[in-house]
This record gives structure tokens, C-alpha cells and sequence, in this order.
């Protein structure tokens, strides 16, 4: 049957990795060892203290039932806990709070709440590809906002247009970031805050991040720059702090009208978060933290071995202060596909294109460092004989 789809399923831009991914499953139905450095899922478990409490909670009855949308107040409340003892930030539980079944969902459904047909959306270059979907999705336009290492991976407001400025509904930021492992400070947010008063913006800041860094950084959170909650929300998730990519369990926090009309959309798709897993998440955010400082050091020790072994291989790397990744800069003239392909090729090592993240991720490879160990180890002995780039 020739089904009629959706234009907005027609349009969806083609997966860059297919043709990556066939040959991955080829190499492995042989029994070649690939080791991908590719998806930015720790490897790393769920602390043990967080998992004993989902198991004690999904033993209670009525953590079987459906929960609700806007999720438990315990939880909510331990959101803003957090927010405060991490960033001093205090938020009204029931009105600036929203759980939400990983901070994907909670991205991808915003767009509803902004975008009508025609309308703008203010998403960075190269990013994280939810944002641009999702308001595909909404049937908008994306304008993109180039991210340039010169600019330390900020975007130039400034060099928007005022024509485009006028028409956007809302602007996507996230730092740390995805891919480019960039940092901002309040400085950048609060020149954020601006453009959005001018123009009437609403600001999404994404933050899964900002609890994985390293030698001895501290992200900020958008929220603590001045005039923040006026214009924007914060999305985070559990999934980096803690290990807890399966569990499906995030946040959005700020703004409450823009809380409130989250809330409307999700209430009328879905179900809400299972309450066992909230439960666990209440015992990750009230929890001994000691954990957190224990993942880093590990990410932060695999980060101190890939720089150097991209460097020998002739790329351009700067130690990354913060998220989970290494952005790094190919010889002039390299294409990342090209150079990606070419790795799985000749020593059988998986990493991602850049312009999978968008037109100026061009000239860069990401490389998640959510892998074990030993693999890291045998991937960072292959990219360190390789003569690929040496003749």
C-alpha cells in the first residue's frame, strides 16, 4: 500500500550515521572489535543507593498505577532543593516545576507551546538536533545561529537579523555544550536576557551538563542571570548527574507560564513518569553527592588520555572544561564524514561527524567519553598509530 504521510515526516533530514551504523553492524557480524566513541551514554551505572530505592518503591502497589503529568510534589520539591543548593536559586514547587520523561521529550513537546506555522526558532549551529526537529515538527522555520570556535562557540546576537529577531517566538541555548563541550558565564546569559526583552524571546536554556566538569569548574546555571526567569526556562536532566540515560527522568524549571503551557501540552500526550523512578530520582537529588565528584574524576581521566592522542594524530583539541565530550578540528580541508569513514575503515574507531550537528559543525569530529575504560584505552592506542593524516 503507498501510505500518504505527513509532510512534516517527509522533511525529517536524512540520519547522517546510517551508512556508518550499516558498517559498524557488518564489522561486528564478523567478530571485528569496534570500538565507538559515538553516543554520549554513560557507561557508567546508576549509583547503587539510587537503584535500591527503585526497587523498594516498585514493590508498592501503588507505584503501579498512572501517575500524573506534573509528577509527585516530593519530587518537585526536591527539584528545587537542589536547585538551590547547587545554584542558590529558589523556585515555587507547583508553579515553576515541571518533571518531565527525560529532558528530550520535555524539548521536543516545547516547541508546541511557541511554534505555529511560519514562526521562527532561534536554534544554535551546530546543536543539539531536537531543537530543530522540534520545531519542524511545530511547522516552523530554524534559523540558525552559527557557533564559531573564534567566538568561543557563542552565538553573535548581534549579527541576527532584525528582520529574523522580530519574527522568532523562542531561542534554544545550551551550555555546557553539545557538541562543542563550550562553557558560558553569566555575562553571555544576561546579553541573552537582553535580546529576548527587545525582541520578546522566549529563552529555552538546555543544561544537562552542568554537573559533569572538571578541573575544578563550576557551570552556571541560566537561571542565576539577572532578568532569566522573566524571559526563559531550564531544561536538565538526571541522565549525566547520576547515570540515568534508561530511566527517563529530567526537569524543566523557571518561567511558570511557560512551566504552565508545558504542562498543558504534556498533560494531553502522555502519562507523566513512572513514581517508582521518581522516587529514585527524590534519592539521587537529596542524596550523598560524592558520586558525582567520582564520575567526573573518571571522565575527567579519559579526557587527559584522548587529547593527547588526537593531537598526535594531527587534529586540533582543546581540553574541554566541562559535558561529556571532545570537540576537535580536522586538518584544513578534511570533511568529517570523510575522515569519520575512514577511521571505522582503517582501524575500526567510531566517531561522530560534525556535520551531523549541523552546516558549521563541518571540520570537527565529536567524541563521547562514555565508554569503559579498557575500550578507551585500546581505541586511543589505534588513533595513536594511525598514519592516516602522516602520509
Amino acid at each position: 500500500m503507498d501510505f500518504k504521510f505527513a509532510r512534516r515526516v517527509q522533511q525529517l533530514p536524512p540520519y547522517l550515521f546510517v551508512e556508518i551504523s550499516r558498517k559498524i553492524a557488518e564489522k561486528r557480524a564478523k567478530g571485528i572489535d569496534v570500538v565507538s566513541f559515538a553516543i554520549g551514554d554513560p557507561d557508567i551505572p546508576t549509583p547503587g543507593h539510587i537503584v535500591d530505592r527503585l526497587i523498594e518503591a516498585s514493590r508498592d502497589p501503588a507505584n503501579h498505577r498512572y501517575p500524573e503529568t506534573d509528577g509527585l510534589p516530593e519530587f518537585r520539591k526536591a527539584v528545587a532543593g537542589w536547585y538551590e543548593r547547587r545554584f542558590g536559586l529558589t523556585f515555587n514547587p507547583d508553579k515553576e516545576i515541571l518533571p518531565l520523561i527525560g529532558s528530550k521529550e520535555g524539548i521536543g513537546h516545547m516547541a508546541l507551546c511557541f511554534i505555529d506555522p511560519g514562526d521562527v526558532a532561534l536554534v544554535p549551529d551546530p546543536g543539539y538536533p531536537v531543537y530543530s526537529v522540534g520545531t519542524l515538527f511545530a511547522g516552523g522555520e530554524s534559523y540558525y545561529m552559527p557557533l564559531a570556535e573564534e567566538n568561543g562557540y557563542l552565538p553573535d546576537l548581534d549579527a541576527i537579523p532584525q528582520s529574523v529577531a522580530q519574527r522568532a517566538k523562542v531561542m534554544w541555548l545550551n551550555y555546557p555544550n553539545n557538541p562543542t563541550a563550550a562553557v558560558a558565564d553569566l555575562g553571555f546569559f544576561e546579553r541573552a536576557v537582553h535580546f529576548a526583552k527587545k525582541y520578546g524571546v522566549a529563552i529555552c536554556h538546555d543544561g544537562p551538563y552542568s554537573e559533569v566538569a572538571f578541573d575544578g569548574y563550576k557551570p552556571v546555571s541560566f537561571l542565576q542571570a539577572k532578568g532569566a526567569r522573566d524571559v526563559g526556562v531550564e531544561f536538565h536532566s538526571l541522565s549525566k548527574s547520576y547515570n540515568m540515560t534508561g530511566w527517563r527522568i529530567g526537569m524543566v524549571v523557571g518561567n511558570e507560564k511557560l512551566v504552565n503551557a508545558l504542562m498543558r501540552v504534556k498533560s494531553n500526550l502522555d502519562s507523566g513518569i513512572p513514581q517508582a523512578i521518581q522516587l529514585a530520582a527524590i534519592a539521587a537529588l537529596n542524596g550523598p553527592q560524592g558520586c558525582v565528584d567520582e564520575h567526573n574524576r573518571i571522565y575527567q581521566r579519559r579526557r587527559d588520555r584522548l587529547v593527547p592522542a588526537l593531537a598526535k594524530m594531527g587534529l586540533r583539541v582543546t581540553p574541554p572544561k566541562a559535558s561529556l565530550y571532545i570537540w576537535a578540528r580536522l586538518p584544513q580541508g578534511q570533511k568529517s564524514i570523510d575522515f569519520a569513514a575512514r577511521l571505522l575503515d582503517e582501524i575500526n574507531v567510531v566517531v561522530t561527524p560534525g556535520i551531523g550537528y549541523g552546516p558549521s559543525g563541518e571540520g570537527y569530529i565529536r567524541l563521547s567519553m562514555t565508554l569503559p575504560d579498557d575500550k578507551l584505552e585500546e581505541g586511543v592506542r589505534r588513533m595513536s598509530a594511525w598514519k592516516g593524516l602522516k602520509g
